[in-house]
């Protein structure tokens, strides 16, 4: 019975030592696995065939007037399911502006509007994009038109996701009001009243499809 006891003890000290071993080798494992996993952000790019960039401005008090684009383009990146870390970037070429009226849009393309042979491009960055509940967000940016750079706000609705077979798209309408005078925008006739031929504020509305494209985070 003497020589039982030794036995029994040397069998249990060496089921414990193995057992410590299999759980050293486990624990290195499973963080090298943990290590090499990959995080990704979602970038999506413009589908600028089924988007839009247009304005509208009062003419002589009385009715409005609207215009659009014809090229432009845009980015979406963000980590977050719920876009409120996304960062925006817009560019517009504002010699592609049309009101459906050639000498106007001569004119908006002249240095009384735009200057689109010296500054060819309006841009936008974000700074910000608060998700307000719902379908509803605010989007905060800076706005360059000419040399002028300003804070924006714009009102953004959220249309929803799709799966198609060329892969994700997402959409959203994004809607501000600007003073155009603060880009230098500076055409200011007025009226045999006294009121603007052409408004100071202008409404931007921009609708927008994007296509999902997958960005490996370094």
């Amino acid at each position: 019975m003497k020589k039982i006891v030794p036995v029994s003890a040397f069998l249990l000290t060496v089921a414990i030592i193995v057992s410590s071993f299999i759980g050293v080798e486990k624990t290195p494992a499973f963080a090298s696995v943990t290590n090499n996993s990959k995080n990704f952000a979602t970038k999506w790019t413009l589908d600028k065939g089924h988007s839009n960039v247009k304005f509208t401005v009062t003419h002589m008090v009385v009715s409005d007037v609207d215009g659009s684009f014809k090229n432009f383009d845009g980015t979406v990146e963000h980590t977050k399911p719920d876009y409120s870390d996304a960062v925006v970037t817009f560019t517009v070429d504002v010699a592609s502006v049309n009101t459906d009226n050639e000498n106007r849009d001569k004119h908006l393309k002249s240095d009384d509007f735009f200057n689109a042979e010296k500054f060819p491009q309006m841009k936008f960055q974000s700074t910000s994009f608060k998700p307000l509940g719902g379908n509803k967000y605010q989007l905060d940016g800076n706005l360059t038109i000419r040399d002028i750079t300003k804070p924006v706000s714009f009102e953004v609705t959220y249309g929803g996701s799709i799966d198609t077979q060329r892969g994700k798209k997402i959409g959203f309408k994004a809607k501000t009001t600007v003073n155009r005078f603060d880009y230098n925008l500076k055409w200011d006739r007025a009226t045999e009243a006294g009121s603007l031929v052409v408004a100071k504020e202008v409404v931007i509305t921009i609708n927008t499809e994007f296509n999902e494209v997958k960005t490996e985070v370094k």
